[in-house]
């Protein structure tokens, strides 16, 4: 039986839990897929972010908007051939946000799997 005699008393000492250093604006699910494509691919075309996240183009649009106006994408419009592309490539502070994310993902990866309830 678990209750709360199971939960460890606090310690002052520690570093918060790795939860609250997680940034909301790079975490929701979209703009984290965007991101990671992004870094992936260094320069990713719109129609390829929509399609593999299976979004709208004005969703798409939305998400892309607040990552550019927090400064971690570039978009830049042009063409390829006659047909008019958008392209979506990381700043040096999205490669930054991107890191910092994966990094706390992983503190609280380390935390789950070693916790024993056994």
């Amino acid at each position: 039986m678990t209750g709360a005699a199971d939960i460890p008393e606090p310690d002052e000492t520690e570093s918060p839990h790795p939860v609250t250093g997680l940034d909301d604006l790079v975490h929701q699910r979209v703009r984290l897929g965007i991101l990671t494509i992004a870094h992936e691919a260094r320069r990713v075309e719109f129609g390829y972010l929509r399609t593999q996240l299976e979004l709208t183009a004005g969703n798409l649009s939305q998400h892309l908007s607040v990552l550019e106006t927090a400064g971690l994408v570039q978009v830049e419009k042009g063409y390829a051939g006659r047909r008019a592309r958008t392209w979506i490539t990381l700043t040096p502070a999205g490669h930054a946000a991107l890191a910092e994310e994966i990094g706390r993902l992983k503190l609280l990866i380390a935390r789950v799997e070693t916790t024993d309830h056994g």
